[in-house]
């Protein structure tokens, strides 16, 4: 409680500024509904509970009005009239909350000491300053409730010789701590309404940022996958079809074995990427097709085979199943690297060698080099794919020239910590 300005996100009750609720799912909207939904919310006026306030006091305060003691007057036009701006000023609530606690206040002191019978005249107060605290204005609500119960105090006991009625003694004081009680009640139960309703917008804010954060998280999931495997794919198609053009006229059984290779890498590609956008199209549903795992290394390895790289693979300590999101970025890692090799390197040849520990697996991807062209260098987006793959299960990937000229890719995947992930698929 130290600051006056409006708390952000305020500037009403939940459900907008009026009070026309919304209609109930499949229940056909009135013609009058559909026409205030046209109105901008910060257009619309509380005018339904405005109205229940204008009733209960006008009503009510007629019936205090029978029953006033001899020291009060009985209402008039005036009386009316001031029962009347209350309400009135309650339509203003929610777009000018101080200019509604100011002059509900006003309008209720006014009517006081003037000499009219007490009743429901405070119920105007009430709401505008319940509305004015929940919308972050505490401090001008205390002032206004403030100006009063003062104002009452010096009408009730000091300048009552010259307020109506004529020859009006000062009024008890129980009448005045019943009001400094009810302002007191007043401003901690709309306190405690302000902190459930911001409470409730940062609970909101929370989820809505956890859903962008997710839904960001399935954006890069998706796209390192396309990326996976359209480069490597896309990879083997282009080298094999620099050799089927090469040897078309000189060797035709050759550029045949290519056209091949291109066919069969191609129905892959489209089947994972097919695998992909169906897990977009039916969210929360298990893939048809199992992920790609380590399992499928050997097919891996022929289809480098068929673009020129030979590969050789060895495995050290005791293989284990991975859980599939750890096998799945195995895999990934694997292929991505292989793709750099057939894209980047001047080597022919690659080695990918498997270390399985008791708690994490290891991937070693070598080539002898040399580099040509843009080598990969450890800023493409493969290598940034293979790291995010790495780092959601809580692993490493590093990447860079070796001593000899040859290139290395590591990646250290731990088994336990993946335990819980699931398939990135």
């Amino acid at each position: 409680m130290t600051s006056t300005s409006r708390s952000p996100g305020a500037s009403g009750p939940p459900g907008g500024s009026g009070d026309t609720p919304a209609a109930p799912p499949g229940v056909p909207t009135p013609p009058w509904r559909r026409l205030l939904g046209r109105v901008p919310a910060a257009a619309r006026l509380p005018w339904l509970s405005s109205l229940a306030v204008f009733v209960v006091q006008q009503v009510g305060s007629g019936f205090a009005a029978h029953n006033r003691p001899v020291d009060r007057l009985d209402l008039d036009g005036v009386a009316r009239a001031l029962l009347t701006l209350g309400p009135l000023l309650l339509l203003v609530r929610h777009r000018w909350p101080r200019t509604a606690v100011f002059g509900t206040s006003a309008v209720t002191l006014a009517y006081l000491a003037a000499g009219y019978p007490y009743g429901p005249v405070l119920l105007s107060v009430v709401v505008a300053g319940f509305a004015s605290i929940v919308a972050g204005y505490r401090y001008a609500t205390w002032g206004a409730l403030g100006m009063l119960w003062a104002g009452h105090l010096l009408a009730g006991h000091v300048f009552h010789r010259w307020l109506p009625p004529d020859g009006h003694e000062a009024g008890g004081w129980g009448t005045d701590l019943f009001m400094a009680v009810w302002m007191v009640a007043l401003c901690t139960a709309a306190e405690l309404a302000r902190v459930r309703r911001a409470e409730r917008a940062r609970r909101q804010r929370e989820a809505e940022e956890a859903e962008k954060r997710r839904a960001d998280e399935e954006r890069l999931r998706i796209a390192r996958e396309l990326h996976d495997v359209l480069a490597h794919s896309i990879s083997v198609i282009n080298v094999q079809a620099g050799v089927g053009l090469a040897l078309l006229d000189s060797d035709p059984e050759q550029a045949r074995t290519a056209l091949a290779t291109i066919k069969s890498a191609s129905k892959e590609a489209l089947g994972e990427v097919r695998q992909v956008l169906d897990t977009l199209r039916t969210p929360g549903d298990a893939p048809r097709a199992p992920a790609p795992g380590l399992d499928r290394l050997p097919e891996l390895t022929e289809q480098a085979a068929g673009a020129g790289l030979q590969v050789t693979t060895e495995a050290e300590g005791t293989p284990v199943p991975l859980p599939p999101g750890a096998d799945l970025a195995a895999f990934r890692v694997i292929q991505e690297a292989l793709t750099n090799v057939v894209r980047h390197s001047g080597s022919r040849t690659a080695r990918v060698r498997l270390r399985y520990g008791t708690r994490e697996l290891e991937l070693l991807i070598d080539d002898d080099g040399p580099a040509t062209g843009d080598g990969p260098g450890g800023g493409g987006n493969g290598l940034v794919g293979m790291r995010e793959r790495a780092a959601a299960l809580g692993g490493t990937v590093g990447a860079g020239q070796r001593g000899d000229g040859g290139f290395r890719v590591r990646a250290v995947i731990p088994l336990r910590a993946a335990e819980a992930e699931p398939p990135l698929q």
